[in-house]
């Protein structure tokens, strides 16, 4: 109360408390999720995400989200508490549980994405290199924990390609101690067939998307993840 101008709540237990702080964030990782399912639909209608919410954004009362990786230690954990709490009690939750599936499977899609989308302009995958702008779980924060960018960096190394990342926020040593992965210092001058403009940071934005082209080959494609650029890059979620 001494130092928090916007005031407090006193709950009634701290069974209370900590109940909605998890349903805070529940209720944030499944509205991500219902954003996320839109745009895998939206994607195979041919129409933009982005240009479909800004329209539904005109409503009132329309809860605006965008989609994306969602990771951290909040929102990509807290439902796994209230999930387990809950089968403990006999109770197995279906929209928490389907939500959070969805949210922790959405790097699938994205890959696929890429993928395509390099096959269209027909650029080898295999050895092909990847650069992923971005490691942290969200825009302007050295905070990786439980990063969503992992599983995606995974799953494009599976398909036999090479992977770069840079983030100028995220501690590389604490990476490499913990993750065992290495970041590069900066990428390489028209050397990427593809990239992944992954997190939101401002940083990425001072670089401009014209310099970022200077990192590609002459066929690219630039995937602009969390729409940095206003839907300039060959492709958005």
């Amino acid at each position: 109360k001494e130092i928090i101008s916007a005031g407090t709540h006193l709950a009634e237990s701290i069974k209370i408390a900590e109940a909605a702080k998890v349903i805070e964030n529940t209720q944030r990782d499944l509205n991500i999720a219902l954003i996320n399912e839109f745009s895998v639909i939206f994607d195979k209608l041919n129409i933009e995400t982005e240009s479909v919410l800004k329209a539904a954004e005109t409503k009132w009362n329309f809860i605006s989200f965008r989609p994306g990786l969602v990771g951290g230690h909040c929102i990509g954990v807290d439902p796994y508490y209230l999930m387990h709490k809950a089968e403990d009690l006999g109770y197995k939750p279906k929209i928490i549980t389907s939500g959070r599936k969805f949210n922790d499977d959405m790097y699938k899609f994205v890959s696929s994405k890429l993928i395509k989308a390099m096959s269209s302009k027909n650029i080898k995958l295999q050895n092909s290199k990847v650069l992923v702008l971005g490691f942290a779980f969200k825009e302007n924060t050295k905070d990786f924990r439980n990063t969503g960018i992992l599983k995606l960096v995974n799953e494009i190394k599976s398909k036999k390609m090479l992977v770069d990342i840079y983030d100028p926020l995220v501690d590389r040593e604490i990476v490499k101690e913990k993750l065992n992965l290495t970041l590069i210092d900066y990428p390489k001058l028209e050397y990427y067939n593809a990239i992944i403009i992954a997190v939101k940071h401002k940083v990425f934005k001072k670089i401009s998307l014209d310099d970022i082209k200077n990192f590609c080959k002459d066929d690219h494609i630039i995937f602009d993840l969390k729409n940095l650029f206003n839907g300039n890059a060959d492709l958005k979620l």
